[in-house]
């Protein structure tokens, strides 16, 4: 199916690898023009040409942590009216409550939820007046159901949820739909940091750990960042004009409830 996004411009944040390179891959074959951030240099400038190699795209990269201001700047100095902006970062680590500072929550809220509003702020009005805009946030499937040692991912990522659902419904009727992807249990190197973390507590192994979880999953198996992506690229399309502040779960059918 032609999404029909061919041509148009995207701003995709953390690109270089995981959920945000899903991302990258499936607009890239949609014929969308890239720009895409990340911290790494190196690892951005690979995905860059990995994708320049495989769709022809017109791919601009610019390095530098989207969480700050100077990260944001860069970006839309490079972007400074995308039609699609893919906003990621990030998730702070795990760990105990207990011994988390107010530091450690203001960093958080900081890179989960205060850097999405601005970057939507930054280029919602643009794409109103050229009435068409997509926006994608990619959260996390923790704030439907919350996972105890990621409670500051839990805490600014639900912010952004609530906020996402009342500006949603105020763009919409411009063709800028705002939506949010909730990832679950995919190959990502934050899975993989994640059951390491798991493995030190537990003294099991990671690849136990692993094997726990894929077989406690509905689906068998950990999500694949294409098919993320896929879900990434539909949320951008033309026909995916009348969905807005929704939150699309992926998980593979962990989630257990009826909403």
């Amino acid at each position: 199916m032609d999404l029909g996004i061919r041509g148009k411009t995207a701003l995709v944040c953390a690109a270089s690898k995981g959920l945000g390179k899903g991302c990258a891959l499936a607009l890239a074959r949609e014929g969308v023009n890239l720009v895409i951030t990340a911290r790494g240099a190196d690892a951005l400038e690979a995905t860059a040409a990995e994708l320049r190699k495989a769709y022809g795209a017109k791919v601009v990269a610019v390095a530098g942590d989207i969480t700050t201001p100077e990260g944001r700047a860069a970006a839309l100095k490079a972007c400074p009216s995308p039609d699609i902006l893919v906003n990621n970062a990030g998730g702070p680590p795990p760990g105990d409550f207990r011994d988390w500072d107010r530091d450690a929550w203001v960093k958080a809220v900081e890179a989960n939820m205060i850097t999405p509003i601005l970057m939507i702020r930054a280029v919602v009005d643009g794409m109103i007046a050229r009435k068409f805009g997509r926006v994608v946030n990619i959260t996390s499937g923790a704030v439907k159901a919350p996972i105890p040692e990621l409670g500051l991912s839990n805490g600014a990522r639900t912010g952004l949820t609530g906020f996402i659902a009342g500006v949603s419904r105020t763009t919409v009727r411009h063709n800028v739909t705002i939506n949010n992807l909730l990832p679950g249990p995919f190959e990502t190197d934050r899975l993989r940091s994640n059951l390491e973390f798991h493995a030190k507590k537990t003294g099991k192994t990671a690849a136990e750990l692993r094997k726990v979880r894929t077989d406690a999953n509905p689906s068998g198996r950990f999500g694949t960042i294409e098919e993320f992506g896929d879900a990434c690229a539909y949320l951008c399309s033309a026909q995916a004009g009348f969905i807005t502040g929704q939150n699309l779960l992926m998980d593979g059918g962990a989630y257990p409830g009826t909403f």
